[in-house]
């Protein structure tokens, strides 16, 4: 069965704290989408926390959420220390109706993720219409370059640096906008960067068929920062 012909939907969240709600609103669209895709059968949400090296108390929030107030299947996929088999990994990915990745050590992701081949079984899952979402990592991942702290938590720098993402969505993102707004601003002037996308906290951009969609709110705000001659401009979106 194809979603909509096969509709692709990448939700990218920039931060929040699901366990005190702050990203509500933002979880219930997702919620929304994914019964829709399920139809007459429960809608069934995978998390992936590698980046967290699935820090399970993380995910018992999100099946908390997601189970307890919009009555949605909730499962894991784990990475960490666990001998999850191919065949497996198949078949929770082949029940998704939206696959959620955590926040977390988005280099580090990627890179258990290349070692296991799940990259290609993910953009698989979403050409066949499953939703992507996820907060932080899991929201910049899906693009091009993504602005990240992920040398700064392994303590090998005390700047956010510029890195190549998934690319199934063209363009720069930076999660957290709220708190890196003067960081990321002299990296785009420095750099030279025409436009990146920048989420706040407890909000997100949608983007269907790898094209913006829309930003939606559970209080924070999203933007596009263009750059002309050194002048930063944002726009909300």
């Amino acid at each position: 069965m194809c979603y909509n012909v096969c509709m692709r939907r990448i939700i990218a969240i920039g931060g929040g704290d699901m366990k005190l709600k702050t990203t509500l609103q933002i979880d219930e669209y997702i919620a929304k989408l994914a019964k829709e895709r399920a139809g007459d059968k429960r809608a069934y949400g995978l998390y992936i926390g590698t980046a967290s090296h699935d820090f399970m108390p993380a995910f018992n929030t999100f099946r908390k959420t997601y189970t307890s107030v919009f009555d949605i299947k909730a499962d894991c996929l784990l990475l960490e220390n666990v001998e999850t088999s191919d065949e497996r990994i198949d078949e929770k990915l082949s029940k998704a109706d939206f696959i959620y990745v955590s926040g977390g050590d988005t280099l580090y992701m990627l890179k258990k993720w290349k070692e296991r081949g799940l990259i290609e079984k993910l953009l698989s899952a979403y050409e066949r219409g499953v939703i992507l979402t996820g907060r932080s990592a899991g929201a910049i991942c899906w693009f091009e370059t993504m602005y990240t702290d992920s040398e700064i938590m392994n303590g090998q720098s005390e700047e956010y640096k510029l890195y190549e993402g998934i690319g199934r969505l063209k363009g720069i993102c930076s999660p957290h906008f709220n708190l890196r707004e003067k960081d990321l601003t002299k990296t785009v002037i420095d750099n030279n960067l025409q436009s990146v996308y920048a989420i706040e906290d407890n909000s997100a951009i949608e983007f269907v068929n790898e094209t913006f969609s829309k930003s939606i709110s559970s209080g924070g705000n999203s933007y596009l920062l263009t750059n002309e001659n050194g002048k930063v401009t944002k726009k909300l979106l």
